[in-house]
């Protein structure tokens, strides 16, 4: 059963950082600071990326073969690895320019398609990955069962599409 009290505490939340999130995003994409990092981070934040789909591919495994205790951590451990993802992704953005994609013809149209839905995407799934927790933190299991269905693919896409990203662009950096 769920408290409903909690419930809309959580809720704030969700709204709040749904629409926090993006906007200091935004904002920290118009700050440079003048400091050399001591580590190349793409390759870095792309391979959180990728370990956050396995991530969420075992949890789905693991939740349909009830290891509810596993599936839990799975899911605590990927959404820790979308915050460092974005961590370090602000950081490089802030210390470095942007590299620019220098495919062209049908290439550039793909990777444009890709890079534009995994940036809409990523600002989408917010909310959806905060309800899903939320209903499960708070034992909604059925409710949460049901957004999850549609969390997972926003989310897994999010994850492999910025693999993919890094992959077309990596050669141009």
């Amino acid at each position: 059963m769920t408290d409903i009290t909690s419930v809309k505490k959580y809720n704030k939340w969700i709204v709040v950082l749904s629409i926090t999130i993006p906007l200091v995003v935004a904002l920290m994409f118009s700050i440079k600071l003048d400091v050399e990092l001591p580590v190349f981070l793409p390759p870095i934040y792309a391979t959180i990326n990728a370990i956050t789909a396995l991530l969420l591919i075992v949890a789905v495994w693991v939740i349909k073969n009830n290891k509810r205790i596993l599936h839990e951590r799975l899911m605590k451990t990927a959404i820790m690895c979308s915050v460092i993802f974005l961590i370090l992704y602000l950081a490089y953005h802030m210390t470095s320019d942007s590299t620019k994609f220098e495919g062209e013809g049908t290439i550039k149209y793909i990777y444009y398609f890709i890079l534009i839905t995994h940036i809409v995407l990523s600002i989408a799934v917010i909310p959806f990955v905060l309800i899903t927790y939320v209903r499960a933190i708070t034992n909604d299991f059925e409710r949460h069962k049901k957004i999850a269905k549609f969390t997972f693919p926003l989310w897994l896409y999010v994850a492999v599409s910025g693999v993919i990203v890094y992959l077309m662009i990596a050669p141009y950096y």
